[in-house]
């Protein structure tokens, strides 16, 4: 999740046998669902092609061989058409598969479904970093090296446990509006809801995937999004998931931006992640020996007289004010004036800022371990996120190649890695399925909340990093304890934590333990 949107991440050489490549040229394929659009698209020739309905893909033959053992797989990379309710094309769906070739019975075989968040972002971070079977190499915690970037066979990816299709919501990838629609109209979470449930039930039927044991994984907003396709596609399509993965969670969007004026829940649930990125840093007073049980101490605090303080308003006194600032910087490494000064509500740009100002810092809001250079110490708020110019160039560029030259599709087009006009223009107000009224700021653990109810066998598994300030994982334990679900339900939810961000699998031991945690997960849910 980028601050734009707040305000919205051994081993040897593949084999490949051979491919068969449809011709993905604009205007090349789809003329016969052309005529469903029922619209004239003979105005600008030069754009003609972004308008007309195209399935179209790229079917390469690979081979994956990690830890002494191999399969072979297909890779398929193309585009699939979706439908409103009337069976009018409405987008052109990016995507890229990936499905074992030595499977006994493919109907019976796990298939789990991924993306990334932003809104504005492809799903190129979780495919090169974790889920894919190649992953692109990168330093941790520190800047990566310049090209020629390093991409190697992924031995914690998830093609031996499941089936694995990676989605580009409309905007991004080489995911486009078609016939009479355009992209902006898709930028929204209802109607980005709609069309990726909408892809996933398509994706299942022309595939014959029906009966699969069927998994979804999103990624901070892709979080957002999933938790809500869970109920809809169960309401609406009567397709259950065995299980949903949540990764850096950002379901309750008004819980983490603190950004909002007058918004007071986010800085309570933020302390614990700033105590965590503090200790990382050697800015805690004391300096805890372990991590957890400070932490344990620090949520304590923030839940009970940090909370008080913050209700109090403008009634706190001076002397509670002073107090509560001393226990911060204690807490985080911030200094008690600067604490003061900010009223006691900090937020995570703020705090990004300010940890490590007296070295001329800047630690990273995806991901506190990361530092480098401030540009301006005057500021009030971080001007970039290190975290991201350290990894970024390697990660697109890792994938442009390999989507390119290995999987040969997409050439001649631009693929958006990020998108962010769409963060911008991205409307934030949704509905629940059956429910009266809307909400301003969407809240989809009420969405997941409903999904977990009305269907008993859905698991869910939230992954979170200690070091995020984007989707904090205190914030995190905050939005699953109010879901609203009933009694019993919270039994089904498992939480895991990682030395890593946002993005924990850039850390090479949470990159394995994720393994591990969805290998378990996986087994223990068909």
């Amino acid at each position: 999740m980028t601050k734009t949107t707040m305000a919205v991440g051994l081993v040897c050489a593949a084999g490949l046998w051979g491919a068969a490549h449809a011709d993905d040229r604009p205007g090349a394929a789809g003329s016969a669902l052309l005529e469903a659009c029922q619209v004239d698209v003979k105005g600008d020739k030069k754009d003609e092609w972004k308008r007309e309905p195209k399935a179209e893909s790229s079917v390469t033959q690979h081979h994956l061989s990690v830890g002494g053992k191999g399969f072979d797989y297909t890779a398929t990379a193309g585009t699939l058409v979706i439908r409103d309710d009337d069976d009018k094309p409405i987008a052109n769906f990016g995507y890229i598969a990936y499905t074992r070739r030595d499977a006994k019975e493919p109907g019976q075989r796990p298939v789990m479904f991924a993306f990334n968040g932003g809104p504005g972002s492809s799903s190129l971070w979780l495919h090169m970093g974790v889920l894919g079977p190649r992953r692109v190499v990168v330093a941790d915690p520190g800047p990566t090296a310049p090209a020629p970037y390093k991409t190697v066979e992924n031995e914690f990816g998830v093609l031996d446990k499941t089936d694995l299709v990676m989605i580009d919501p409309v905007g991004t990838g080489l995911s486009r509006a078609v016939c009479d629609k355009k992209d902006e109209d898709f930028w929204g979470v209802d109607p980005d809801i709609d069309s990726v449930s909408r892809f996933i039930a398509q994706y299942v039927s022309d595939n014959n995937r029906w009966t699969s044991p069927k998994y979804l994984l999103g990624e901070s907003y892709g979080t957002t999004r999933s938790a809500a396709i869970v109920d809809w596609l169960r309401s609406r399509r009567s397709l259950s998931f065995n299980g949903l993965i949540l990764v850096s969670v950002a379901t309750d969007i008004e819980a983490i931006f603190a950004e909002l004026p007058g918004n007071d829940r986010p800085y309570a649930a933020y302390l614990p992640a700033y105590a965590a990125v503090g200790w990382y840093h050697h800015m805690v007073s004391g300096q805890p020996a372990q991590l957890e049980p400070f932490l344990a101490e620090v949520r304590k605090y923030a839940a009970g007289p940090f909370t008080a303080a913050l209700l109090k308003g403008d009634a706190l006194s001076d002397e509670e004010r002073d107090a509560v600032a001393e226990q911060v910087h204690k807490y985080t490494g911030l200094s008690a004036d600067y604490v003061k000064a900010a009223n006691l509500r900090i937020s995570e740009n703020m705090f990004a800022h300010e940890l490590l100002k007296g070295q001329r810092k800047t630690v990273g809001r995806l991901d506190g371990r990361f530092a480098g250079p401030t540009q301006d110490p005057l500021q009030k708020y971080a001007d970039y996120d290190p975290q991201s110019a350290a990894i970024s160039a390697a990660f697109t560029a890792a994938f442009q190649d390999y989507y390119h030259s290995d999987l040969k599709f997409g050439q001649g087009r631009t693929y958006r890695a990020t998108n962010f006009d769409i963060g911008d223009k991205w409307k934030w107000t949704h509905r629940l399925i059956d429910a009266p009224g809307e909400q301003p700021i969407v809240n989809t653990g009420l969405d997941l909340a409903q999904a977990l109810t009305q269907d008993a066998n859905l698991k869910v598994l939230v992954l979170n990093g200690y070091y995020d300030l984007a989707t904090p994982f205190s914030a995190t334990e905050y939005m699953m304890a109010h879901l609203g679900a009933p009694p019993g339900t919270s039994s089904r939810i498992q939480m895991k934590y990682y030395e890593g961000g946002h993005m924990m699998y850039v850390n090479p031991p949470s990159m394995k333990k994720m393994k591990s945690d969805l290998d378990a997960f996986i087994d223990s849910t068909h």
